[in-house]
């Protein structure tokens, strides 16, 4: 009898892990083709990025005066720039800056998104009314336009603060690499991109604290705190990675718009968007130096949204059916 029980249970154990909610996600995203070839696409753009410095076959600040603007060529296989750099290695540099700005973004988001989200939904009151109004305060401007606005209002700020740091640590010139761009970005971004995600959270928060786990934890004495990280935000899981998915591709759209008007990443460091704004005035003659960033661009953001489409259907499988 006690045998029978054991083999039982260890049935019961493997099915379970058979059909444990991530691999029923991952089964169903594998039959969404769209949703397989974006992140296919996506991860073979990052790979791309990272190995930037071993497989780009030219440096992305390497200048020749003597080949500029050249069509395709067998030496260069997306022709080269006003300023004789390789377009290939730039964009491959490219997806190295798109991508650590959106995960840098992303990630800062998504933390200030998760705590403020949870306290306003949890708690509610004071709390929720502050948290939810400063969001609304956010959403009344346009997103990029409030963007733009941040980071030229906070550059200077960051210069000077750049400059104090080489005195004291004796690095002189740090105020002038991309490190001052970088910071511009990340902090302009990060501000505005964690109210939607907020609002997201407080949302699934005030449906998950009323169900009857909570009030079993809450029963057995569990803190607020406790009840939201061990109990509720770990059954919101497939909702965050379908706006982290999402939310990447707008911050790559963002770092390009900032980057395209000078106030994001600026030459000879390497941006899609500082390569449109380099070339769109050639774009009636040498249509190339323009459309393919540009293309690039697009290709990426489409995926990611295209990605979260197939995550939500992986996650939600009420969604699959239209119910």
């Amino acid at each position: 009898m006690l045998e029978n029980k054991e083999e039982e249970a260890a049935l019961l154990f493997e099915q379970a892990q058979r059909h444990s909610p991530w691999r029923d996600a991952w089964r169903r995203l594998r039959r969404n083709r769209v949703g397989l070839a974006s992140l296919i696409f996506l991860a073979a753009m990052f790979l791309v990025g990272i190995l930037a410095p071993w497989t780009a076959p030219y440096s992305y600040s390497t200048q020749n005066l003597s080949i500029v603007q050249q069509p395709p060529s067998g030496a260069h296989w997306l022709g080269t720039d006003s300023f004789g750099r390789d377009l290939l290695s730039r964009i491959m540099w490219g997806s190295r800056t798109a991508f650590m700005v959106a995960t840098v973004v992303v990630t800062v988001s998504t933390l200030l998104g998760i705590f403020f989200g949870a306290m306003a939904g949890y708690f509610g009151r004071w709390v929720d009314t502050a948290i939810m109004r400063f969001s609304d305060f956010l959403f009344a401007f346009p997103g990029l336009l409030l963007a733009i606005l941040l980071a030229a209002t906070m550059r200077p700020t960051i210069v000077e603060w750049t400059r104090q740091i080489e005195g004291s640590i004796g690095m002189p010139g740090l105020s002038r690499t991309g490190l001052v761009d970088y910071l511009v970005v990340f902090l302009a971004l990060s501000t505005l991109g964690w109210a939607g995600l907020a609002r997201l959270v407080r949302g699934q928060v005030l449906s998950l604290k009323e169900k009857d786990f909570v009030e079993a934890a809450r029963a057995l004495g569990a803190t607020p705190w406790r009840i939201i990280w061990r109990h509720i935000l770990p059954n919101t899981i497939g909702v965050l990675l379908v706006a982290t998915s999402m939310g990447m591709g707008g911050a790559i759209m963002g770092e390009s718009v900032l980057s395209f008007v000078g106030l994001g990443i600026k030459p000879p460091n390497p941006s899609w968007g500082a390569m449109i704004e380099e070339e769109y005035r050639f774009w009636r003659t040498h249509a190339h130096l323009v459309f393919v960033p540009g293309g690039v661009v697009a290709l990426v953001i489409f995926a990611f949204n295209f990605l979260g489409d197939g995550l939500n259907d992986a996650f939600n499988p009420r969604a699959e059916e239209g119910v």
